[in-house]
């Protein structure tokens, strides 16, 4: 718990610090033990789908295409895009000096920070580990990897797995509880990477704090879809349908909320509830949830809810499922309007214009995404460009997660730094900056006693 003194195990102590000597001597630092890590990783998806889908279906009742879409592909492809553009990423930046410095010339060069920790969820418990281990790699830091305890079957299998593709002297698998991210937090990081929930998200920050670790917070929120009057609610119905039931709704950016126009409202929500019954077809189960304790939380907002429920609303506690439901003109107050959701249930809201949806979002923290379908690229703009949120997402959603040269992250609450592509090896390293100066000449003016003189001319030159 924080607010209690946590000590870590003396053989948790050790392995950290045996880590801690292997970044020391330098191996990391190699270009080439680099690439090895992201083959590596490449060759640990292309050699192991079966096994992962197992265990992602063992975990979260997960679908093998959703196990390949969600895990897989995009864990890899983070991987080849960091190898590929690994040569350019490392390169010294040479930057311009004031005329007062020459001669002389300046440059940027990234650097490992040293040992980064990176604290996986349970809902993608592949790419969420993987994705930002990559970036630790790729930057030449040592990694300590603690997988979701909540995800166990996949948490067993990266332990297994990792030793026999990557470096065992420079990257470990850390299993266990949530005492142990507290222990391991204790013995101080040179960064520490979390994806998870808001208030455990702060609960990692203040862990970190003891010993001074800066932290990157990948966290959540209620991310709002703003659809027009002139969307095309064909596949604005299809796209939102589809991001809210991956996974069960188990998605950081998964679409939260629909604020809708009042003129396409009753439509669009006609085609979202003929969208989730044909992917539906043929299974007469719910949709999986994780566990028993966020099974009755989603349970909760659906029996609190003062909104119409138009498709589904039914659970079984017995196999922890509940059917993909849309509630309509719930109250903003409810829980599953303050609450992230996290679940195959999604409210639609009327709005009478762009600018009440625009208000309406911004009443609320700060979202991790924010998606807007609009057949006006005017419309979409100024939307985007009015509500703050970590990323925004042009009709479509979720798939900008899937682009690496974009940095993927939060704002207030929803987190804190960014990641994927370039934008994660540098969040992992750190910017050394260099200023090379020649030994002549060597202006005595510079140097006291101070004239009159002098400092009218160092006015000059340095003011």
């Amino acid at each position: 718990m924080i607010g209690h003194t946590v000590t870590a195990p003396p053989e948790l102590a050790d392995q950290v610090a045996t880590i801690r000597g292997v970044f020391a001597r330098g191996r990391t630092r190699t270009v080439e033990w680099r690439l090895r890590q992201l083959r590596g990783i490449e060759r640990l998806l292309d050699e192991n789908e079966d096994q992962i889908a197992t265990a992602l279906a063992q975990d979260l009742g997960r679908e093998r295409a959703e196990a390949w879409l969600g895990d897989i592909v995009s864990s890899r492809g983070e991987a080849e895009f960091a190898r590929k553009h690994l040569g350019r990423w490392i390169k010294r930046k040479k930057q311009r000096v004031p005329l007062s410095q020459l001669p002389g010339s300046a440059w940027v060069q990234y650097e490992p920070l040293g040992v980064v920790l990176i604290i996986a969820p349970w809902n993608y418990p592949v790419y969420l580990s993987l994705g930002p281990l990559v970036a630790a790699v790729a930057a030449g830091n040592c990694a300590v990897l603690k997988p979701s305890e909540l995800a166990p079957a996949t948490s067993a299998l990266l332990a297994r797995l990792i030793p026999q593709y990557l470096d065992t002297d420079a990257v470990a698998v850390v299993e266990g509880a949530a005492d142990t991210t507290q222990q391991l937090l204790s013995l101080g990081f040179d960064h520490a990477f979390f994806t998870g929930g808001t208030a455990i998200g702060s609960k990692i920050m203040a862990g970190a704090a003891a010993t001074l670790t800066p932290v990157t917070l990948e966290l959540g929120g209620k991310s709002p879809v703003i659809v027009t009057a002139d969307a095309d609610l064909d596949v604005t119905a299809r796209r939102i349908a589809w991001g809210r039931l991956l996974n069960s709704g188990q998605t950081c950016v998964a679409p939260d909320y629909v604020l809708a126009d009042k003129s396409i409202k009753s439509e669009l929500v006609r085609l979202i509830v003929d969208n989730v019954t044909a992917f539906r077809a043929g299974n007469d189960m719910g949709m999986r949830i994780v566990n028993e304790r966020q099974f009755d939380r989603l349970v909760g907002y659906l029996e609190a809810t003062k909104g119409e429920v138009v498709i589904g609303g039914h659970s079984d506690r017995d196999s922890l499922t509940i059917d993909p439901t849309v509630i309509v003109d719930p109250d903003p107050d409810e829980p599953a309007m303050t609450d992230e959701i996290f679940g195959p249930i999604l409210p639609v809201i009327e709005v009478d214009s762009v600018d009440q949806a625009i208000s309406f979002a911004n009443g609320r923290p700060k979202p991790l995404a924010l998606y807007v379908f609009s057949s006006s690229k005017a419309t979409g703009r100024r939307i985007i460009d009015s509500v703050p949120a970590g990323g925004a997402v042009l009709n479509h959603v979720a798939m900008h997660l899937l682009v690496p040269q974009l940095p993927f992250g939060g704002v207030g609450h929803s987190g804190m730094g960014s990641y994927h592509g370039e934008w994660g090896f540098q969040a992992l390293s750190h910017r050394k900056a260099v200023l090379a100066k020649t030994t002549k000449p060597d202006l005595k003016l510079l140097y006291p006693p101070y004239t009159e003189k002098g400092l009218k001319i160092m006015r000059r030159i340095l003011g």
